[in-house]
């Protein structure tokens, strides 16, 4: 039993929860549901959830910090369910570091399905490493740490190393803004390319990329990015 997916449910709404608690657990999945994100974050100190379900209209909490929080933090692919509809909510969420963001009302299959994607992608393939070295980087992904070659260490979160992951895998290789989509889902249109822009934009950062000249993750206008550095995978 311990060995199924947790998925945990953050909504003050009890409907919802019963819900998306029942038809998770029908579709293989442990369920823990919480109202108030102070339940909530005292149970991450002593469970690790393997996806977060998160409402944005919490009563005790803003939702879209406890977001950017998981994401820095869990390492736990984290799905925002939210009644706000507008563009601006859902690029904000993903450029927080949510990984998906579903709007209420949704069929309760619709969030199983979207689940069932992001735990295939999260998950490597046999032959795969989660150990990269690439110029004075240590790009640790088992624990979501970039470390320098003095031994500081910096987190990303879940959604900027699936960005790191693609660009370490194709190393040299131009990758479009189609085959980015397409191997990272979580949208379209304007707020999947604001969402790339920034958490891209964050990799420079904690690279400590020159804005202005990055030497590693390079922005080719009209086609797409390509990362310039050699990789060795552990």
């Amino acid at each position: 039993m311990s060995d199924l997916p947790l998925v945990t449910i953050l909504d003050d709404e009890p409907e919802i929860r019963e819900i998306l608690s029942e038809t998770l657990s029908e579709a293989g999945f442990r369920t823990m549901s919480f109202g108030r994100a102070r339940e909530f974050e005292a149970a991450l100190q002593v469970v690790t959830p393997d996806v977060c379900l998160v409402d944005l209209s919490l009563p005790d909490k803003d939702g879209l910090t406890l977001v950017h929080r998981l994401a820095l933090e869990q390492g736990a692919i984290v799905i925002i369910i939210s009644g706000r509809a507008q563009v601006r909510d859902k690029v904000t969420g993903l450029e927080l570091g949510a990984d998906d963001y579903i709007i209420k009302p949704f069929d309760p299959s619709e969030v199983v399905a979207r689940i069932r994607v992001r735990l295939r992608k999260n998950k490597p393939a046999e032959t795969s490493f989660n150990i990269a070295r690439f110029a004075d980087w240590t790009a640790y992904f088992d624990r979501y740490v970039l470390e320098d070659k003095e031994g500081n260490e910096t987190t990303f979160s879940h959604a900027e190393g699936e960005v790191l992951r693609l660009f370490l895998d194709s190393p040299k290789r131009l990758i479009s803004r189609a085959q980015m989509q397409d191997t990272l889902g979580g949208g379209a249109g304007e707020s999947f390319d604001r969402a790339m822009d920034v958490r891209i934009s964050r990799l420079r950062t904690k690279l400590r990329e020159d804005p202005k000249n990055p030497q590693l993750i390079k922005t080719i206008y009209g086609a797409g990015y390509i990362f310039l550095g050699d990789v060795d995978w552990s």
